[in-house]
């Protein structure tokens, strides 16, 4: 019995370490893709999805030391991004083709997120630039854009 025991405890200890061992390759495998994809340039930023700039911005901010999360699919409240650090930021993100241009709607959105998640700053970060409407009420609702140029 006692070798019964001791084969099935050595079996146990084998299958955690090898679960163990998946784990840790897995978290090693995306930390590197995540620092790889932060240092992507405007070409590939170009070519992504909305989705994929959301992860593509996650390792941006995280390589500048932001603990970002992304937010749900749908039900958002108008933020892709809840950034704590300092201050706790939201960020409406918006992957565009360079000739379209983002509109106010996106600062309307999060400037609401901002009163929803109780943060600091809101932030739209796009791969285009803004319209001037979009700059104007930027600018009276204290939301930061972030465009083309500066990303």
């Amino acid at each position: 019995m006692d070798k019964v025991f001791q084969s099935v405890f050595y079996l146990f200890l084998i299958i955690i370490l090898f679960k163990l061992s998946q784990f840790a390759y897995r978290v090693i495998r995306e930390q590197k893709y995540m620092k790889e994809l932060a240092q992507s340039g405007m070409p590939y930023i170009d070519k992504m999805d909305g989705y994929q700039f959301e992860i593509y911005l996650k390792a941006l901010f995280q390589q500048l030391g932001y603990k970002p999360q992304v937010t749900q699919k749908s039900g958002d409240f108008g933020a892709d991004l809840v950034m704590k650090g300092k201050d706790k930021i939201v960020i409406q993100a918006k992957r565009y083709g360079v000739k379209n241009r983002v509109s106010l709607s996106a600062v309307q959105e999060v400037y609401g997120a901002k009163a929803y998640y109780k943060a600091n700053q809101a932030w739209v970060v796009t791969n285009s630039y803004f319209t001037k409407q979009a700059k104007e009420l930027a600018a009276a609702c204290d939301v930061t854009l972030v465009d083309r140029a500066d990303l």
